[in-house]
Parts: structure tokens; sequence; C-alpha cells
């Protein structure tokens, strides 16, 4: 989901994530010529050593897996593989604040 918010603390992950979904989007449209599904997968963190450090909920990766897999099989464009990512996803076309809280906080 870091493709679609940006934390401080990770600014430049967020920016490379971002444009990997725009890559796969391009992607997406280049390929449907020759009929290539290109399925983006989403997810906020899993329990791995990357997000070790977080505490917070975290997804199971054998659960994202398969996810992804059940979303390829039935030919979908976008998988959002836990809660995180479908609201982030749910209120890119809302206000900006509603991704950003503290910007509410700061006038």
């Amino acid at each position: 989901m870091l493709s679609w918010i940006a934390l401080p603390s990770s600014a430049a992950y967020s920016a490379a994530k971002s444009a990997a979904w725009a890559l796969t989007n391009a992607l997406r449209l280049q390929l449907a010529e020759q009929k290539t599904l290109v399925t983006a997968l989403h997810v906020g963190y899993m329990e791995t050593d990357m997000a070790a450090h977080v505490d917070g909920p975290k997804s199971d990766p054998a659960a994202v897996a398969r996810a992804a897999l059940d979303g390829v099989e039935a030919g979908r464009y976008e998988v959002l593989a836990d809660a995180i990512s479908t609201r982030v996803r749910a209120a890119l076309s809302g206000d900006l604040t509603a991704l950003y809280p503290q910007l509410t906080e700061t006038r």
C-alpha cells in the first residue's frame, strides 16, 4: 500500500513503489493486446524480516500468496491482499486529508 501513501520515514521507498505501480499500469496496457494479464499485488505489512520492526498488524505471507494466485486465476488486474490496502485504495478518490489526516492539524 506504500505505492499509494507516503510515510515520512519511508518517502523514497514510497516513491519507488509509486513508480512501480505506474509501470505496472503501463505494462498492463501495453501487453493487453497480446492477451497477457498483468496482476498487481498490493499489501501492507507482512510477517517478514523487513517488517520485523513494525509494531502493528501484519499479514501472513502464505495468505498473501494465496490471494495473489487466486487473483491471477480469476483474471483480476489488482489484488488487495489485506484490509489496510483496501482502505488506502478506496481513499485515493477522496480528499487528500483522508489519507493524511495530520494535514488538517497544520492549518
